[in-house]
């Protein structure tokens, strides 16, 4: 249930009751937005351990993992995973001694050259989980071809790690991460750059580059018409990293990122044809990536299928907008046998599976050599979390709310984690509004945080809140990749529409081997799905495996719903035909009685 009831008769009777505000102006609320918080404690619970799977080392024993279940065993180190002494320090220096359990399990993969898929919990430490053996492939390669000819493209100096992200504050996240790695000097071991938003592209040419797709594309096509810049940023990109690769393969930017990845491997085919003629790769001026540009644009369709040996057939072709788009060719062409060159990695804190436009089908289809890391608690329950289920109705929603942000509020606090932070999350911008208003009004520092507020506010706010701590109430705009450390208790005010943002809402806490609460509010309306997730939890199955990314919560319910009352009426229609043979009404009664307990029930012959 939305809480369009705050913004209606129980919101006015409630706030009758509330003090006033001080200052109802425009510009006394953004001052109160970059308030700082008070010192409020967080609470402190004993670290429960979890342990790790993977595709290429199933039978890892759980009991090896270190002792607060987030990093690795003791013998495990950043040196015997094959990073350098020089990242190493890089690594302490952000006090990042050891790695965790899914840094452990990854980086030894992105170190060679498989296309490596993972998809682990928030919070296990997925982002320096590709960024160190990134950076550490960069770092080699630049001491192993320092004496090489610098405009010798096929040498591999020129080497560019690209990072596509969907949002801005997550591009600038990684950033941030990138650029915190420093040498002796105090610089950073390789520069990070981001393009997204208002910011264009770097004079200096970055080591990393962090994108969002619909940046990058227009850049490459808008600004660039003569495809120079293209073919050259093409030629040097050799690694990529789908950061919420299971975003940025659904929705509004799957058409974007199936297309870079077509111009990607096209590049790498052009290469590989190159190599095996022996003649010199030239990435300017290619009349053959020309003639075949059409294959870029190909994307995976309804109609798609697979053949025996992994090809997948042309579906239809939808150009990008702004983009230069040839004629429409099979781009099965691109798929053939060919000398790889380029290394992909995608990674996902939920990662659906079920379905061939899931973005867990699309990657089985387009990397089945890809290897798999996955977490122990990958779309389950989380042992450190402190689950709080609390029904509610529209006249007791609010007291409820305000009950939830004081019971974070008031728990213990360890001095090593700093400040208290809580986390309200609502279904929309309006209800977000509200609830910022109303806890103000009793005197509780909040900070605002949707989609709605410009970027520099979002950005002064995020900071606010890493800084100070305090009580963020936010949309699912803040659900996913943020990283803010040691969040003490996240609150639904609203219960989350989706199995993917309930994952992504209660990620936000017990990160990084921390505990945390979660407090879910819900109505009538949510009481079925709660039960559903509740029982999933128990079972300890996954949560998607209830309710799907693309279908809500509610409308899956409704399904069931209207099955069971198919089968009540064809369980009707069938006794009204027997009633002519049973007058007594015997068969009817053992027929009501099955539809009562279910289709366990049997009756004696």
């Amino acid at each position: 249930m939305a809480l369009s009831h705050l913004r209606h008769a129980p919101l006015a009777l409630r706030l009758a009751r509330l003090p006033p505000l001080a200052c109802s102006s425009h510009a006394a609320r953004r001052l109160l937005l970059f308030a700082p918080a008070r010192p409020w404690r967080l609470l402190s619970t004993a670290s429960r351990p979890r342990s790790l799977a993977t595709v290429a080392a199933a039978e890892a024993d759980d009991a090896s993992a270190g002792a607060d279940g987030f990093f690795a065993e003791d013998s495990t180190t950043w040196k015997s995973l094959g990073v350098s002494d020089r990242l190493a320090s890089a690594l302490q220096g952000t006090g990042l001694a050891r790695p965790s359990l899914v840094q452990a399990a990854c980086i030894p993969h992105v170190l060679s050259t498989n296309d490596v898929i993972v998809a682990a919990e928030t919070g296990s430490g997925k982002t320096h989980g590709y960024l160190v053996p990134l950076i550490e492939k960069l770092c080699s390669k630049s001491s192993s071809t320092a004496d090489a000819d610098p405009q010798n493209v096929a040498t591999g100096t020129d080497n560019v790690v690209l990072v596509l992200c969907p949002n801005v504050m997550l591009c600038e996240q990684v950033v941030f991460m990138a650029n915190s790695l420093l040498d002796v000097s105090g610089e950073p071991l390789k520069r990070a750059a981001a393009v997204c938003g208002p910011k264009g592209w770097p004079a200096v040419r970055p080591d990393i580059l962090v994108a969002t797709p619909a940046a990058l594309l227009n850049y490459l096509f808008d600004y660039d018409p003569e495809r120079r810049r293209r073919e050259k940023f093409l030629r040097h990109v050799k690694f990529i990293v789908f950061d919420e690769a299971d975003m940025l393969l659904c929705g509004s930017f799957e058409n974007q990122v199936i297309r870079l990845i077509h111009m990607l491997r096209f590049d790498e085919k052009l290469l590989s044809r190159a190599e095996d003629s022996g003649k010199e790769v030239l990435p300017e001026g290619s009349d053959e990536y020309h003639e075949d540009s059409g294959s870029e644009s190909a994307e995976f369709s309804d109609v798609d299928e697979e053949n025996d040996d992994g090809h997948v057939q042309d579906g239809s072709a939808k150009p990008v907008e702004n983009a230069h788009v040839g004629g429409r060719k099979d781009w099965r062409r691109v798929r053939k046998v060919y000398k790889r060159s380029k290394q992909y990695i995608f990674v996902a804190a939920t990662l659906p599976q079920s379905g061939k436009k899931t973005a867990g089908g699309v990657l089985k289809r387009m990397f089945p050599s890809a290897v798999w890391v996955s977490g122990a608690y990958l779309h389950r329950h989380n042992p450190r979390l402190e689950r709080r289920w609390i029904a509610v109705t529209a006249d007791t929603q609010v007291d409820a709310l305000l009950d939830a942000v004081k019971y974070g509020l008031k728990s213990e606090v360890d001095p090593e984690l700093g400040p208290n932070r809580t986390m309200v999350f609502t279904n929309t911008v309006d209800a977000a509004n509200s609830v910022f208003d109303i806890l103000r009004r009793v005197g509780i520092p909040c900070i605002l945080y949707h989609r709605e507020s410009s970027v520099e506010e979002r950005t002064a706010n995020l900071q606010s809140f890493r800084e100070n701590g305090g009580v963020l109430v936010c949309t699912d705009a803040a659900a996913r990749g943020l990283d803010v450390p040691n969040v003490s208790h996240v609150i639904q005010a609203e219960f989350a529409a989706c199995a993917v943002d309930f994952l992504h809402r209660v990620g936000r806490t017990a990160r990084a081997g921390q505990s945390g609460i979660v407090t879910s509010l819900y109505t009538d309306a949510n009481r079925d799905l709660v039960r559903a997730v509740r029982q999933a939890e128990k079972l300890a199955q996954p949560v998607e495996g209830a309710f799907s990314r693309k279908r809500s919560f509610r409308n899956k319910l409704k399904k069931q719903a209207r099955l069971l009352r198919m089968r009540k009426m064809d369980s009707a229609d069938s006794i009204s035909k027997l009633r002519s043979i049973d007058p007594m009404g015997q068969i009817e009664f053992l027929a009501y009685e099955r539809i009562r307990i279910g289709d366990g029930y049997t009756a004696d012959a």
